[in-house]
Order: structure tokens, then C-alpha cells, then sequence
């Protein structure tokens, strides 16, 4: 994770657990005319538009005191959806048995994309297994992982 990342993440959890929700994590891409940050949070009663708009006046308070990203941006407050994103171990771990796809930040053991099942997490590596084959991947490499729906 880099700093500004670290730094939302910090701001974020606190405002958005004060709430009742979950902080499931979140994404910043910057962008030279707008960027993007996208929060995602989730409930066990599940996440409504209302909630949606509850966390986006938090956060969006709390932005404008601390302000800390440089130029315009577009903050989008979302449930993790069918296809919901990991961003931490306790996540590959909560969700072991279950079908993922994972993008790394470059080639690892000569490939970049993974869909399987996932296995866990061991000394810092995702397990997924794929067709029958189980990989170690560094959890540090990983750019983009999701859920594949179950429809």
C-alpha cells in the first residue's frame, strides 16, 4: 500500500465504523482532471442507498476538514456487491472455499491473472487453487482481487 492509501484507510475506518458499518476497503485512483476514491462498506442487515448517502455526508465531512488530496476528485461510497473486492488477508481468509479472480501488479511465476478457488492465506501468500493446482500468491503483489458470483 502506498501512503495516501494508508492515509484514507485511516481516516475512513473509524467515521465509517462509528456508524455501524463495516469499512470493507476502498479504492483512489488519481486522475490529472478527476480522481476517483471509492469506499465500500458493508452490514449484516446488508447496505441500502440511505446508508450509502449516511457514509458519503461523513466521509465527505471529514475530506473537507483533513483535505488530504491534492485536486478535484469524485468520492463514491458502495456496498462490495456480488463481485465483492478483497483488499486484506482477513478477507482471503473469511472467504476460503469461495471463487475468486486476482490480478497482480506484474507477472509472478510467469502470469499475472488467477481464477480459483481460494485456499486461505499462509505466510503471507493468497492460496488459490486453479484447475486442480494450488498457487502461492504474494498478497503484497495483488493489484485487483474480487468474488466470482455464485448466480
Amino acid at each position: 500500500m502506498d501512503g495516501i492509501h494508508d492515509k484514507l484507510t485511516a481516516m475512513a475506518e473509524p467515521a465509517v465504523t462509528s456508524l455501524g458499518y463495516e469499512l470493507v476497503g476502498l479504492e483512489y485512483r488519481p486522475n490529472k482532471s478527476e480522481g476517483l476514491l471509492r469506499i465500500y462498506i458493508d452490514s449484516a442487515a446488508g447496505v441500502t442507498l440511505e446508508d450509502c448517502e449516511l457514509v458519503s455526508h461523513q466521509i465527505s465531512g471529514l475530506l473537507d476538514v483533513e483535505d488530504p488530496i491534492q485536486g478535484a476528485y469524485r468520492l463514491e461510497i458502495s456496498s462490495p456487491g456480488l463481485d465483492r473486492p478483497l483488499f486484506k488477508a482477513a478477507d482471503f481468509e473469511r472467504f476460503a472455499g469461495v471463487e475468486a479472480r486476482i490480478r497482480l501488479t506484474g507477472l509472478w511465476d510467469g502470469r499475472r491473472k488467477f481464477r480459483g478457488i481460494l485456499r486461505g492465506v499462509q505466510d503471507g501468500h493468497v492460496l488459490i487453487e486453479e484447475e486442480g493446482a494450488e498457487y502461492a500468491v504474494p498478497l503484497d503483489r495483488i493489484d485487483r482481487a474480487n468474488l466470482v458470483p455464485d448466480v
